[in-house]
């Protein structure tokens, strides 16, 4: 789950946040390439990508 300690995306209450790996060629582990969504898990209200693992984000979907 996404906690948003960075506050960059909007906040929203606790668990609004759902976090998804996305895969890093020749990464060994889970990389810093994300992507956040807000809402329900099946009724996604917004969604967010960063490559570098928090520090900034761009919105990709409402």
């Amino acid at each position: 789950m996404f906690g948003n300690r960075e506050r960059l995306p909007p906040r929203q209450s606790r668990g609004y946040y759902h976090e998804y790996t996305v895969r890093t060629p020749r990464s060994r582990d889970r990389g810093a390439r994300w992507i956040i969504c807000g809402g329900p898990r099946r009724q996604i209200g917004e969604c967010y990508y960063t490559d570098d693992h928090y520090v900034s984000f761009t919105r990709i979907a409402e």
